[in-house]
């Protein structure tokens, strides 16, 4: 079991943006030096949700920082950007971290962002798969022309080629982060692992799982690609000596946060949106995930694990949106959770 922090760089209220940012890069140093696999960086455009706009700027930063620990994105924003300047990034960072990145990409939402980035609204709801299939053939081969409807252009060199890495690896992993049948139908054709979010328990993640190796399968995908494929778990996860600790440390100051974070953002066509309670929001993520003491905390990863048969983690430990406490809560993370784990 391989277990990780997904980092938001979350701005809580009365907090500024250098401050949340902090947080975050500091988070990830603990990480390392508690004994973590993973961190996931987030990224988030005009919002206080998260105030990372480039999980791979963040990313090539914490990667200087750090000699043991992989660092990956959770995810970059495949709509808002082009495919071919997201493989050339990729390649950089797999290459001189001696192969420690992760790439994980994602639709994002109908958002600002679309307008903002000159995208529009179509490269959300239709364009997703071009732009993938167009990064994997970056990510994978030496050259790379393409015919689609939004990216069109004449075969050029791949440089930096993935494979040029002195690590035994032929490339960064591509994960795809997945919330609906056809994002997992998206994931498993291409033979790539999955990021499945914190707002959903386990039941649904191992529906997803195995709706997963279903249509890898009937995709043709080796039987190898299909029993190996290294689907990662999103959660919470906040330690304390009790239970009822953790869960008013994470009470007081998530609804918070998600209230400002999610009411900021704004739609790219006015569409409505239908938002979460705060409260009651933290509280169902506080029962899904490892939230109370060490042993309890091992034991919901155990369990995780055991029912959907996923094996890595990035949980979220900032939610205290406190410096300190994040950086005791990594610490006990790595000292008093991990060895229960084996």
């Amino acid at each position: 079991m391989r277990v990780g922090s997904f980092v938001l760089a979350a701005q809580f209220p009365g907090q500024g943006q250098g401050e949340a940012l902090h947080r975050a890069v500091r988070s990830a140093e603990v990480a390392e030096e508690a004994g973590l696999d993973s961190v996931w960086l987030a990224e988030h455009h005009f919002v206080p949700y998260g105030t990372c706009p480039s999980a791979i700027t963040l990313a090539a930063l914490l990667l200087g920082r750090t000699r043991r620990i992989r660092v990956g994105t959770a995810v970059t924003v495949l709509p808002t950007a082009h495919p071919v300047a997201v493989g050339e990034q990729a390649a950089l960072l797999h290459i001189t971290s001696g192969g420690r990145f992760s790439l994980g990409v994602g639709r994002g939402g109908p958002w600002v962002d679309l307008e903002v980035f000159g995208s529009g609204l179509k490269a959300y709801e239709e364009g997703f798969p071009e732009s993938l299939d167009l990064l994997v053939r970056w990510l994978r081969e030496p050259s790379v022309e393409a015919t689609g409807e939004r990216f069109g252009f004449r075969e050029v060199p791949v440089v930096p080629r993935p494979s040029e890495s002195l690590s035994d690896m032929a490339g960064p992993e591509v994960v795809v982060a997945c919330t609906s049948p056809s994002s997992v139908r998206q994931a498993a054709e291409r033979g790539l692992p999955m990021l499945l979010g914190m707002h959903v328990g386990d039941e649904e993640k191992a529906e997803m799982v195995a709706l997963w190796r279903q249509l890898a399968r009937a995709a043709g995908q080796p039987a190898e690609v299909v029993l190996g494929a290294a689907h990662v778990s999103a959660g919470v996860c906040q330690i304390a000596d009790r239970r009822t600790d953790a869960v008013e440390a994470l009470t007081k100051a998530m609804p918070g946060w998600l209230k400002q974070g999610l009411d900021a953002h704004v739609t790219v066509d006015g569409r409505t949106r239908q938002m979460r309670d705060p409260l009651a929001y933290t509280e169902l993520l506080c029962g899904l995930h490892p939230v109370g003491t060490p042993r309890l905390c091992a034991d919901r990863l155990a369990a995780t694990s055991e029912r959907t048969g996923i094996s890595r983690f990035a949980l979220l430990v900032e939610g205290s949106g406190d410096l300190a406490a994040t950086e005791e809560n990594v610490r006990r993370l790595g000292a008093e959770v991990l060895p229960h784990l084996g």
